[in-house]
């Protein structure tokens, strides 16, 4: 009887027992999942995304799967910055394991449900990144935004023809993070008197390993993931006289709100190749502004790495924008007339596959008087 009862509590023992503890890793996730920043009860925390309505706060979540003695304790990041440099370095696993217990034991419908789980709608959804130290952006990376504010149709059918005879190397500039990177739903702002001010949806590559001088052929082996990019520009210029070397991309790329990134982000694994599945959309209002596949890339989002990784050293986090299409606010090919963002406008750009990032635009409250030193307001020399 003793025997017996024994070898009942071994088979149930056995039974509870995960076989991800018994061998090894899990090779896999029971759904894809995403990634995302969220403040929750106040405070900034990692969640992990699923079905993209509810998240899942990774801390909490770890500590309730380590009360299974079949799991090891593994400490969780912080930030997205730590989550990223440790991922491909074993913390997917613990990742997968997480998931794979939410979904084989039916968390998400048990009543009640877990604490560590949320509805999209009951937190904030930050920027993921908070802060990637290099965004690089790609400028002119798609045929139909080549020469599309530049003349007629006819002009712009000779610019690309001109640019696929010599596609030359990709053309980089760096935009700053802190105070220009925003998240899903936040303000971007329109700077005082600047009345020219152009959307750009893109892909938004998040490096996962080191990468110097990478070959595109193994530019997939360093990527993490993939998000929606905005690169909100200002084509106002800079006012005549100093200093001048034609376009000033400070000015361009370098205001506040003008890097708005999320909503999350998608593990490459879920995504896929996106020289083959990107599709990417944008409006304003209820117009819709631009529609691009990959197939409309100058250069292949792996030749973008491969170049920018000859420049400059690409550390996990880092952010990689592909560029965007025809039907910027600038391009007079497609509405016949240009067309800039104003006061009320919401943009909402959509990568399928990704996620959606609702943008609402505001003015910028006017600042106390300078020395004479502020950026001008765009009528002020504009002629």
């Amino acid at each position: 009887m003793r025997r017996t009862i024994l070898n009942l509590m071994i088979i149930a023992i056995a039974s509870a027992t995960p076989l991800s503890a018994q061998s090894g890793p899990v090779a896999a996730a029971a759904q894809p999942f995403k990634l995302g920043t969220f403040e929750i009860e106040g405070d900034q925390r990692v969640g992990i995304v699923l079905q993209d309505t509810l998240i899942v706060e990774l801390a909490a979540a770890n500590r309730a799967l380590e009360r299974n003695p079949a799991y090891p304790r593994l400490p969780m990041p912080d930030t997205m910055l730590d989550l990223i440099g440790q991922y491909e370095y074993g913390l997917k696993f613990r990742l997968y394991e997480i998931v794979n217990d939410i979904t084989m034991n039916k968390r998400i419908a048990s009543t009640p449900r877990p604490r560590y789980i949320y509805d999209v709608a009951q937190v904030r959804t930050l920027a993921p990144i908070l802060y990637p130290g290099k965004i690089l952006n790609t400028a002119v990376n798609f045929f139909s935004h080549v020469g599309e504010g530049g003349g007629d149709a006819e002009a712009q059918k000779k610019a690309v023809a001109e640019r696929r005879a010599n596609r030359g190397v990709p053309y980089m500039f760096l935009k700053p993070s802190e105070g220009v990177l925003i998240g899903n739903g936040e303000n971007i702002v329109l700077p005082v008197g600047r009345d020219r001010i152009d959307w750009e949806v893109e892909l938004a590559t998040v490096i996962g390993r080191a990468a110097k001088y990478v070959p595109a052929t193994r530019a997939a082996d360093h990527i993490f993931g993939y998000m929606v990019m905005l690169d909100i520009s200002d084509r106002g210029g800079r006012p005549p006289g100093g200093f001048s070397s034609g376009s000033d991309w400070f000015v361009g790329k370098g205001h506040d709100t003008f890097g708005p990134m999320g909503p999350w982000i998608v593990p490459k694994e879920f995504y896929g190749d996106p020289m083959k599945n990107l599709r990417q959309t944008l409006t304003v209002g209820t117009t819709q502004m631009q529609e691009a596949t990959a197939g409309d890339m100058i250069h292949s989002l792996y030749e973008v790495i491969e170049y920018a990784s000859s420049i400059v050293t690409l550390f996990p986090g880092d952010v990689i924008g592909a560029g965007t299409s025809g039907g910027v606010g600038m391009g007079t090919t497609v509405r016949g007339k240009q067309v800039f963002l104003k006061p009320g406008d919401k943009i909402v750009a959509t990568i399928d596959g990704i996620g959606t990032l609702t943008m609402p635009v505001v003015a910028e409250a006017p600042p106390a008087p300078g020395t004479g030193s502020y950026l001008p307001a765009v009528n002020t020399y504009r002629k």
